[in-house]
């Protein structure tokens, strides 16, 4: 019937089709005729006859044509009513705020994600002016937005901000199309907005680490050409190995602000680490006394540097580079919020002034002085005594 669309009658169709035999009584006439949706016809509506005493008959295809037409405008609400049910449903489901709003701004519907992110249940807000939802400091927003509407604008992607019910501010990003009726009028209109507040907040958080990226890395540099422009050796060799020692202290240390989420390094790892090859497993050749400090990552790169210089002095003329030589490395905090560090050498070779200041100490008083500090070198005949005082 649906292949030849057009109304059918059958007679005791059991004898073409066999599953009509079972039936009892038996199907005398069956009357068939398809119903339509935009002209295709999808269906079939049927009338049986059990008794041979009636036949179908002209009045009989008449009502059965109505019926058709029936029967084809119940199926088309059936489908509309399913496809309403699922847009409702993905509504429902979805995790971004969909509301819904007359020409006047009154809130007409209102989502399980609009509930999520704002914070109100549809009692508290449906009929009321979708203000509730806009901070005090975008006054105008709201009629811009209804009058793009009402000339059949459809707003996408806008970011703006937003209220929750308990006062915090959300970054969202807010789609508003127009909402028409059955004539095309419009009536209102759909918003869909979706909460960015986190990725805003790592924008940010982008943006400031790539400052301090910059500034971190210029105070690097300027660290590495001070170190450049203040080493001096007799060879090319030796003045690879002077920068090279100060390079690495400057690694060294990073490796520590590393650790720390650069907020700096602490001062015992720091000494620890640059002391490191000198010391030995007894503690006799390297003490290190002082309290917990964090030092932020200017002061740590100074201090790195300086012990980098000191220890490299000892090694080559002073404590450590005699068996018995002892290096102590002491610090403590100030009542002013100044660090006092002090590099006190026992048990090396006896102590000559030099004629004139090398270039490790020159290196020394730069970067104490970079870093607004004081330093004080005594050339005791006994060892060397530095004591640094930084501010922290």
């Amino acid at each position: 019937m649906l292949d030849n669309n057009t109304a059918l009658l059958f007679s005791h169709p059991e004898r073409d089709f066999d599953y009509f035999a079972p039936v009892t009584p038996l199907v005398e006439e069956a009357l068939l005729m398809p119903f339509y949706i935009n002209g295709n016809a999808v269906g079939t509506v049927w009338i049986i006859a059990h008794d041979q005493n009636r036949r179908f008959e002209s009045e009989d295809l008449r009502l059965m044509t109505d019926l058709g037409t029936f029967a084809a405008s119940a199926y088309q609400a059936v489908l509309s009513l399913n496809a309403i049910q699922a847009v409702a449903a993905v509504v429902e489901s979805s995790e971004d705020a969909i509301v819904t709003k007359d020409l006047n701004g009154i809130i007409t519907s209102w989502n399980l994600g609009a509930e999520r992110i704002f914070g109100y249940n549809p009692g508290e807000v449906i009929g009321k002016s979708v203000n509730i939802l806009i901070p005090a400091d975008h006054p105008n927003e709201e009629p811009r937005i209804l009058e793009r509407i009402r000339r059949g604008e459809r707003i996408n992607h806008y970011e703006t901000v937003r209220v929750r019910k308990d006062g915090t501010r959300l970054n969202i990003s807010l789609t508003v199309s127009p909402v028409r009726d059955s004539t095309g009028k419009i009536v209102g209109a759909s918003k869909i907005a979706r909460d960015i507040t986190e990725r805003k907040r790592s924008e940010t958080q982008i943006a400031i680490l790539a400052r301090e990226t910059e500034h971190r890395t210029k105070n690097i540099l300027a660290t590495v050409q001070a170190a450049v422009h203040l080493t001096h050796a007799e060879t090319v060799d030796g003045f690879r190995n002077a920068i090279e020692g100060r390079i690495q202290a400057l690694a060294n240390v990073h490796s520590l602000f590393v650790q720390s989420r650069w907020s700096g390094a602490e001062l015992h790892e720091l000494v620890t680490q640059e002391l490191a090859p000198y010391r030995r497993g007894d503690g006799t050749r390297v003490g290190i006394e002082g309290p917990s400090i964090l030092l932020e990552p200017n002061a740590a790169q100074t201090i790195a540097v300086i012990l980098h210089e000191l220890a490299t002095n000892a090694a080559k003329y002073g404590a450590l580079s005699v068996k018995d030589g002892r290096v102590v490395i002491a610090w403590r905090r100030s009542a002013n919020g100044r660090l006092t560090l002090s590099w006190t050498e026992a048990g090396g070779p006896t102590v000559i002034v030099p004629a004139h200041e090398g270039f490790g100490t020159r290196v020394t008083r730069a970067m104490t002085s970079q870093a607004n500090g004081e330093i004080r070198l005594d050339w005791n005949t006994a060892g060397i005594v530095c004591e640094i005082v930084l501010p922290i």
